[in-house]
This record gives structure tokens, C-alpha cells and sequence, in this order.
């Protein structure tokens, strides 16, 4: 059934203005929930309760110089920050935060939406990458280099835990794969799925304990050394955007999405499924903040351990666990019908 124009303009718009909204919400949130952790005080001095502190982060971003480092790509240099950040927005467009009138509220409902997403997800790096590179600093290419090699030894174990999830469902619409979930959600028969993809969704975006490609004790700040102004925020703003979507993305596959608890999706008010959806993203989003001023940094060959020796393996055995379950009850059809 088409989808009327005014509806998708409408859906694009909400969608990327509650995209922008949490990722700057996210800078407060982070600094005041580290502020609780610490006990110390978080930004309260700008609107009540700090509220406004984006917005004096935005304006001092604005009107903040630009640096160009002598030697450094001029092109590649200020390109590197858009590469890494829009990535990051156009995987928001397949995330479904509901349903109204039975269909989706997602800005494209694509039939391989999780795979658009890892597809497009993985530009991101390029941007660390190129920035690292054109920055001409040794500490800037180092971390740029080691983000690289944290996405690809990540990723694979991401992937795969992915396809026990897509073996159980049997579709890649992630529409689809949360109303798969409307009896049982994914985290009770994918547990370890579950966890694997809880442990790399954290190294993917670059988060501590995975940190490296900043890791300011070693490489003053990474790839991200010789930015300012806009370009600089454009870096955490993708970073931020790419928490977002992962958060949501592991509500969606594993807890259901916007399923609420004891009451059926057909029969779920799309404002009570979208506050769901939210709550959800949201738990995961304070779990980052929780994790980075709890544990301690890995260590880099700690951090190559575990991706190669711990999760890889796991999520293969997983796979082959969820595979020989399938062999034995039946192949999985759209939706998970057996």
C-alpha cells in the first residue's frame, strides 16, 4: 500500500528533529548523570536545571575558530567529520519507533533493514579514518588506525549475533521482526545473542571501556586532536546519533521494540508503543553513560582478546546452537513461523 507523501515528509521531519533532540539531550544527560556518579555538580547554570546547556554548546561551536594544521589534507581534512557523522543519521531512517493504522511509524519501511543499517553504519568509520589521516599528527593517524581495527574485529561478532536473530525471526524487516516478538521477546530465546551484541554495540560507536580511537591518556584525543569548532562537534555529534541507533536497534531486535509488556501490539495505542520504543532506547542510553564512569579502559590487547578470543567464538557457537534448533523444529518463515 503507497504511503501518502504528506505523511512521509511528516515522519522525515519527526523523525530526524527526535533524532537531533536525544543526541543533544544526551550531552546533558551524560554530563549530569557523570555529575551524580562523582558527586559533584553537573551544568545547572544555564536555564532551569541546566536544561539549556546544548543550546550555549551549539552557539560556542558556531562562533568558535577553525584551525586548518599546517600540512594537513585541506579537503579530506573537512571532510572527515561529515563522513563520520552523517552515516550515523541516514541509519535512523529504518528504525520503526510503532505502529498507527497497522503500519509502521518508520521513516522507510525496507525489507532489509537491518542490513541497510550494518551497511551504512560501517561508513562511519571512514570519517575516524580519513580525519585521523588528513589531521597530518601521528596521535590523530594512530587513532584513526586503531578504530579501523576495532570495527572489524567488533563486527564480526555483532554480525553474527545479528543472524541468530534473523534465524529465529526469519525476515530482515525490522517492522517485521518486532511484531515476530509480540508473545516472546528475542532476549529470552537469544540470550547470548543478546549479550554479544550488548558488549560490540558498545565497542562500535567508540565507547569506554572501547574507547581507543581517542583514549586521551595515550593519544592526547585521537583522531579528533587537531578539530574545532563545528567540525569537532560534528564528530560527537555522530558518535552521539550512532548511540542512539544502536540503543534503539537493540530495543527493536532483542526487547521487542514498541511491544508493551502483557498487552498485544494490534490492540497497543501508537502512543503508548512509541513511549515504549522510547523507554526502551532510553534505558540502553544511560547504560553508555553508566559503563564509561564505571569500568575502567581495556587495555588495547585486552580489548583484541576479547573481540577475537571470547565474543567470536560465542557468537559462533551461538549460531550453531540456534541452527541445530532450527534443523531439528523447522525452518523459520516471515516473522518467525515455523
Amino acid at each position: 500500500m503507497d504511503v501518502p507523501p504528506l505523511r512521509t515528509a511528516v515522519t522525515i521531519l519527526v523523525g530526524f528533529g527526535a533524532m537531533m533532540s536525544l543526541a543533544a539531550g544526551m550531552t546533558l544527560v551524560e554530563r549530569r548523570l557523570s555529575a551524580f556518579i562523582q558527586e559533584r555538580y553537573g551544568p545547572n547554570r544555564v536555564g532551569p536545571f541546566g536544561l539549556l546547556q546544548p543550546l550555549a554548546d551549539l552557539i560556542k561551536f558556531v562562533f568558535k575558530e577553525e584551525l586548518l594544521p599546517a600540512g594537513a589534507n585541506p579537503v579530506l581534512f573537512k571532510l572527515a567529520p561529515a563522513l563520520a557523522a552523517i552515516p550515523a543519521m541516514l541509519t535512523f531512517a529504518a528504525i520503526p519507533f510503532g505502529f498507527y493504522d497497522g503500519r509502521p511509524i518508520v521513516v522507510a519501511d525496507m525489507e532489509i533493514g537491518v542490513l541497510y543499517i550494518l551497511a551504512i553504519g560501517s561508513l562511519g568509520v571512514y570519517g575516524i579514518i580519513l580525519g585521523g589521516w588528513a589531521s597530518n599528527n601521528k596521535y590523530s593517524l594512530l587513532g584513526g588506525l586503531r578504530a579501523s581495527a576495532q570495527m572489524v574485529s567488533y563486527e564480526l561478532s555483532l554480525v553474527l549475533s545479528l543472524v541468530a536473530v534473523l534465524a529465529v525471526t526469519g525476515d530482515m524487516n525490522l517492522s517485521r521482526i518486532v511484531l515476530a516478538q509480540d508473545s516472546l521477546w528475542n532476549v529470552f530465546t537469544q540470550p547470548l545473542a543478546c549479550l554479544v551484541f550488548l558488549v560490540t554495540m558498545f565497542a562500535e560507536t567508540n565507547r569506554h571501556p572501547f574507547d581507543f580511537a581517542e583514549c586521551e591518556p595515550e593519544l592526547v584525543g585521537g583522531f579528533h586532536t587537531e578539530y574545532s569548532g563545528m567540525r569537532f562537534a560534528l564528530f560527537f555529534l555522530g558518535e552521539y546519533i550512532a548511540m542512539v541507533v544502536m540503543a534503539a536497534l537493540m530495543a527493536v531486535l532483542f526487547f521487542g521494540g514498541c511491544d508493551v509488556p502483557f498487552l498485544a501490539i494490534a490492540d497497543t495505542p501508537w502512543w503508548a508503543g512509541a513511549l515504549a520504543m522510547l523507554a526502551k532506547t532510553g534505558f540502553f542510553l544511560v547504560l553508555y553513560v553508566w559503563v564509561r564512569w564505571t569500568l575502567p579502559r581495556f587495555r588495547y590487547d585486552q580489548l583484541m582478546w576479547l573481540g577475537w578470543r571470547v565474543l567470536l567464538p560465542l557468537s559462533l557457537l551461538n549460531l550453531a546452537v540456534t541452527g541445530a534448533w532450527l534443523a531439528l523444529s523447522g525452518p523459520a518463515g516471515p516473522g518467525g513461523a515455523h
